[in-house]
């Protein structure tokens, strides 16, 4: 089942992009990663799939229902913790967690109490007195007291320490396994690398790829770095599976896709003083496919 569904989903603001012709899909029980640059049009996206703001063409669907005909039915089931988080600075913590629960049936203190002690935080304090991560805390607590089937987090770990990203990503995998669907949006790979199963990557308001998060990862590619002997031109590595050639001087690097017999037949003809083969890291793939499309 999909709970997810876009399909050709566009929405521009007058003149301006913002996305265009979005498709893709988030499988029941997967936490779906959803990566690209700020700017790339991720919170459009999913702006759009809250009936925040209406889409241009194209349609999105959640649940199997669509998300403007059926938007507030849809968001009863939906936990969303947006980038940037607002409240009332007056308020209490436990005030604005009680108010937000008091909207969902079946809701109580006690899961308020749970996932506020998880996160270190102290629902005693003003919104005021809080701290950008401490504000974030309170977005995160909000968004799961309700015990969402589909949890919608986008750029969610701005402002949390590294030990509270931890227990943050903790939480997330829980309630992945107590069978809840995640659509986690960052533009930070390395995050979306320890929690996701799949990712799409938008780029300039389109997406460029759908991939399983491992495949991502085991594209054949190595990193080679070679000290020559003497200095080389460039189109001396003019070898198919080579891309992103750097040549200095002596030292050359890039990356291969291929044999890799045949990268050491072609130094074979060459003396070299140094060569250094490495597994290139995921994030390094990332961005040598996105200048690849760019």
């Amino acid at each position: 089942m999909h709970v997810i569904e876009t399909n050709k989903l566009t929405k521009y603001y007058g003149q301006a992009r913002g996305i265009i012709e979005v498709s893709f899909e988030v499988q029941e029980g997967e936490i779906f990663g959803f990566i690209g640059p700020n700017g790339a049009g991720k919170s459009t996206t999913i702006r759009t799939l809250l009936g925040l703001i209406y889409p241009t063409s194209g349609s999105a669907k959640i649940f199997g229902r669509d998300c403007i005909k059926e938007g507030p039915e849809i968001r009863r089931q939906i936990g969303y913790l947006p980038s940037e988080v607002y409240y009332y600075d007056n308020m209490k913590v436990i005030d604005l967690l009680k108010y937000s629960a008091s909207f969902y049936p079946h809701t109580n203190s006690k899961r308020i109490y749970e996932l506020a002690k998880i996160m270190d935080l102290d629902v005693n304090k003003k919104i005021d007195d809080l701290s950008y991560g401490s504000k974030k805390k309170v977005g995160i607590v909000q968004g799961l007291l309700h015990r969402p089937k589909l949890i919608i987090l986008d750029e969610p770990t701005g402002g949390l320490d590294p030990l509270m990203q931890h227990r943050f990503f903790e939480l997330i995998r829980e309630e992945n396994q107590n069978g809840v669907t995640v659509l986690f949006s960052s533009h930070i790979l390395s995050e979306v690398q320890k929690i996701c199963t799949r990712v799409g990557i938008i780029k300039e308001g389109s997406m460029v790829k759908i991939e399983d998060i491992n495949e991502l990862g085991q594209k054949n590619y190595k990193r080679f770095k070679v000290e020559m002997a003497e200095p080389v031109m460039a189109d001396y590595f003019d070898l198919a599976g080579i891309e992103s050639l750097s040549v200095h001087e002596k030292t050359v690097s890039f990356l291969y896709n291929g044999d890799i017999n045949k990268i050491i037949a072609k130094l074979y003809t060459r003396k070299i003083n140094n060569l250094i083969v490495e597994e290139p890291s995921l994030e390094e793939i990332f961005m040598h496919y996105y200048e690849k499309e760019a």
